[in-house]
């Protein structure tokens, strides 16, 4: 993936992807022997991530702006998302991939909603192929469904991590299309993040990313509920929120879990990490579109580093999806709080976006 990198870069990422597991991994306890089993409370271990370790591993996997790189190198993201009555949210997650260091955002979204996101910016490549109910005869939703795969396909080995749902709704036709686009993304080995309406076709179709330990599921407090529900088949019990999260992640067969909230709690089944660092007391929506289009970004950028020191078996250890996570929420609460800083309670999430680069810059300086 970094083969055009000189041997300079390759050594630095290498020492510090070793740095990592050596600062952030040794205090993680890796239990639960039966993924059937549910876990005793006083074996469940949860990493608080400081600030200070956050912006540690924000530093690490931030690939550096080396000549020798071309592009793509720095991240080709693509959001499946966007249809007749939402097409903030796809714009939100895919321009905020951009703002953090990707190189190239795509977004396949449906007719009606192509020509408005392409309005919101020129730097966004969208695709307007996805086709909703109303507009098709039944006899053609297989022929239709076809094409749009074929044209996906076109695509898909070339980006290093799709993320489905933000603006998607819940067409049936539209959901029928986007299974079949998550299937061929798993069999591509491309990471999928998972956020908003996704989530609603994820949790009445579990095997969609169960087992695929390149999905990140980032649910909200009510579609946590129904991931609970579906997956343990109880409420959310928020006294034990750590033991409850790894054995829903644990359910879903390792697939990482972002419970996002007042703290952020993440979890691949193997570990629990919460990210705690103050963000912004306005709760405009978007800022979740924002998370999963960066998560996409860093869990991209994670993988980058761990590629170069695959040689050393201890880095079978590193999850490349949470450490995504863990930065990605820690840059948009860094971005929400400079935000809110600037414009009160008047604070959109267009304003977080644009202390998004600003924050990555504090944190890990372009030169």
């Amino acid at each position: 993936m970094l083969k055009s990198s000189s041997s300079s870069i390759l050594r630095r990422q290498n020492f510090l992807i070793r740095t990592l597991i050596g600062s952030h991994y040794n205090n993680q306890i890796h239990i639960i022997n039966k993924p059937t089993q549910k876990l005793s409370a006083q074996f469940v271990s949860m990493t608080t991530t400081t600030e200070a370790d956050s912006e540690s591993i924000l530093r690490r996997i931030t690939p550096t702006l080396d000549p020798n790189r071309h592009k793509g190198q720095a991240g080709k993201v693509a959001v499946i998302g966007g249809c007749r009555e939402y097409t903030g949210a796809p714009y939100f997650a895919a321009i905020s991939a951009l703002k953090i260091g990707a190189d190239l955002s795509h977004v396949f979204c449906t007719k009606d909603a192509a020509p408005i996101i392409k309005s919101y910016s020129p730097e966004l490549i969208v695709h307007p192929i996805l086709e909703e109910s109303y507009s098709i005869r039944d006899e053609e939703r297989r022929s239709i469904l076809s094409k749009v795969l074929a044209e996906v396909a076109k695509w898909m080995e070339r980006f290093d991590c799709i993320v489905v749902g933000p603006g998607l709704g819940r067409d049936p036709f539209l959901l029928d299309c986007v299974s079949e686009i998550m299937k061929l993304a798993r069999r591509s080995n491309v990471p999928i993040v998972v956020d908003g309406d996704g989530l609603f076709l994820v949790t009445n179709n579990l095997d969609l990313v169960s087992g695929y330990h390149l999905a990140v599921l980032t649910p909200n407090v009510n579609e946590y509920k129904r991931l609970v529900q579906k997956v343990i088949g109880t409420e959310v019990n928020d006294q034990d929120a750590a033991e409850e999260l790894l054995y829903l992640a644990r359910g879903i067969g390792g697939t990482t879990v972002l419970r996002k909230g007042k703290s952020d709690l993440i979890s691949d089944g193997v570990t629990v990490n919460m990210v705690s660092i103050f963000g912004s007391p306005r709760r405009c929506g978007g800022q979740g579109d924002i998370l999963s289009g960066s998560v996409a970004v860093f869990s991209s950028w994670a993988r980058q580093c761990i590629s170069v020191a695959e040689s050393d078996s201890s880095t079978s250890r590193v999850n490349p999806m949470v450490l995504g996570c863990i930065a990605a929420s820690a840059l948009l609460r860094k971005a929400a709080s400079m935000a809110f800083q600037d414009k009160k309670r008047a604070t959109l999430t267009t304003d977080i976006i644009e202390y998004l680069g600003r924050s990555l810059e504090d944190i890990s300086p372009a030169s």
